[in-house]
C-alpha cells in the first residue's frame, strides 16, 4: 500500500425528509445570500424547490436561483451563473439535482472569485485557491459529487468536455434523501449505477501491490450494486434498496475505496468525449467504454481481472488458463449491463465508428500517453473505441 493523506470533511445528512433541513445546513455553514441551482423543471414540479425555498426563508437566508442544468453541464450557463451570484453578492451556492448540476454549481463556486475565465481550470491543472462553499441536495445517485472535489463540464464551442479537481471544490453539506430518487426513469437509474461502478474500477485497476482491504472496499461496492440495481429497476419504490444505491454512489467517490493504491481514469477520459460529441449519459458512454477497455489491457495483469471475475461475478477460477477466467468476468460485466438496460457498442449508444479519429484528436494526447493502470497512446484508444463499436 502507498502512503496516502485523506480528507473527506463534507458533513452528509442522510434519510427521508432530509431536504427540510437546507436551511438549517446552509446556516451552519455560514451562508447568507444563496444561490439555488438546479436542472431541469422536475425540481420545481415535484415541489422540491418549493421545500427548499421554505426552509431557506425560515432560517432568514436570502436566496436567488437559477435552474436550467442540462446533462453533461455547458459552461454557457456557468458562465450567466458566475455574473448573477456577483451581481447578487452571493456567498453560498446550494446545489439541487444530480452530478451535472453539482459539477456546474462548482464552476460557478471556482468561478465567482476569480479575475479570469473558469475554463482556465479544466483540463489544465491549475491550482484552484479559492471558491465560493457549496452544499448539495441529491436527486440521482451516480457520479458522487456530493462527496468529491471533482468537477466535469462541456464547452460548446468545440464540444470540449474536461474536468477539474481541488480540495476547494468539496461540498460542506451533502442532503441525501433516497426518496427523491424513486421517480427517476429505469435507464436513468441504470446510467448512474453504471457510474457507480466505473467509479469503483477505475480504481481497482491498480499497479499498487497488497491493498486487500481497498480491495474487499471495492469489491463490497460492486457487489452491493449488482444485487441492488435490477431491484430498483424491478421495484422504483423500493427505498432500502434506493438507499443502498445512493449510499454506494458516494462511497464510490469520495476516495475511501482509492486511497495508497494508483488508480486509471482512462476509461473516464475516453468516455467524456463520446458524451461530449454524442450528447449521451455519461453513464451510458461508460457502459460502451469500460468492457472495451478491460479487453484491451486485461493481460497487463490478469491475474487482478481474474480475481475480479472470482470476487465479483462469482466465476470459477481456471488456474491452468487465467486468461479464460478473466475474459469470462470482463463478460459477465457486459452481460449485466446490458441486463440493466445500458448500450453495449456504438450503434447502440448511438456513436459512429467513422467518428473515432476526431474522439481520438479531441482527447488531445498528440504523442503521448495517458492513463495510470495502462499508459495508453492515440493508437490505443482508437482501438479501444473500435472494440467498443463492434462489441456484442
Amino acid at each position: 500500500m502507498d502512503n496516502f493523506q485523506f480528507y473527506s470533511p463534507t458533513e452528509f445528512v442522510f434519510g427521508r425528509d432530509t431536504e427540510t433541513k437546507a436551511g438549517e445546513m446552509v446556516k451552519k455553514y455560514g451562508g447568507t445570500k444563496v444561490l439555488i441551482h438546479y436542472g431541469s423543471g422536475s425540481a420545481v414540479k415535484s415541489g422540491l424547490i418549493a421545500k427548499v425555498r421554505n426552509s431557506l426563508s425560515e432560517c432568514g437566508i436570502e436566496f436567488t436561483e437559477l435552474g436550467g442544468v442540462q446533462p453533461n453541464p455547458r459552461d454557457t450557463l456557468i458562465y450567466k451563473g458566475i455574473q448573477l451570484c456577483r451581481d447578487e453578492k452571493v456567498d453560498f451556492i446550494l446545489s439541487v439535482g444530480g452530478g451535472s448540476c453539482i459539477d456546474s454549481s462548482k464552476a460557478i463556486a471556482l468561478g465567482v472569485p476569480y479575475d479570469g475565465d473558469f475554463w482556465d481550470f479544466y483540463g489544465t491543472g491549475k491550482e484552484v485557491e479559492n471558491a465560493l462553499p457549496i452544499g448539495t441536495i441529491l436527486t440521482i445517485a451516480a457520479a458522487g459529487s456530493e462527496g468529491s472535489g471533482a468537477s466535469v463540464v462541456t464547452k460548446e464551442e468545440g464540444s470540449f468536455k474536461r474536468d477539474v479537481g481541488s480540495d476547494k471544490l468539496r461540498p460542506r453539506f451533502s442532503i441525501l434523501d433516497p426518496e427523491l430518487t424513486c421517480s427517476l426513469p429505469a435507464y436513468q437509474t441504470a446510467c448512474g449505477a453504471t457510474d457507480i461502478m466505473a467509479h469503483v474500477f477505475e480504481r481497482y485497476f491498480t499497479n499498487t501491490h497488497e491493498v486487500e482491504i481497498t480491495d474487499r472496499l471495492c469489491e463490497a461496492v460492486l457487489l452491493t450494486m449488482i444485487k441492488e440495481t435490477p431491484r430498483v429497476i424491478a421495484q422504483p419504490d423500493n427505498y432500502e434498496a434506493r438507499a443502498n444505491i445512493m449510499w454506494a454512489g458516494t462511497v464510490a467517490h469520495n476516495d475511501i475505496v482509492g486511497v495508497g493504491r494508483s488508480q486509471d481514469w482512462n476509461s473516464h477520459r475516453i468516455e467524456h468525449e463520446l458524451s461530449a460529441l454524442y450528447d449521451c449519459a455519461h453513464g451510458a458512454g461508460l457502459a460502451v467504454v469500460m468492457p472495451a477497455w478491460m479487453e484491451f489491457v486485461y493481460k497487463h495483469n490478469v491475474m487482478r481481472f481474474a480475481q475480479m471475475a472470482v470476487r465479483v461475478w462469482g466465476c470459477q477460477m481456471n488456474f491452468e488458463n487465467p486468461d479464460e477466467t478473466a475474459l469470462e468476468g470482463i463478460q459477465c460485466f457486459r452481460g449485466f449491463l446490458r441486463s440493466i438496460g445500458m448500450p453495449i457498442n456504438f450503434k447502440e449508444l448511438g456513436a459512429k465508428e467513422e467518428d473515432i479519429p476526431q474522439l481520438v484528436e479531441k482527447l488531445g494526447i498528440g504523442d503521448g500517453k495517458t492513463g495510470g493502470f495502462v499508459h495508453l497512446s492515440a493508437q490505443d484508444i482508437a482501438t479501444i473505441y473500435r472494440i467498443a463499436a463492434h462489441a456484442e
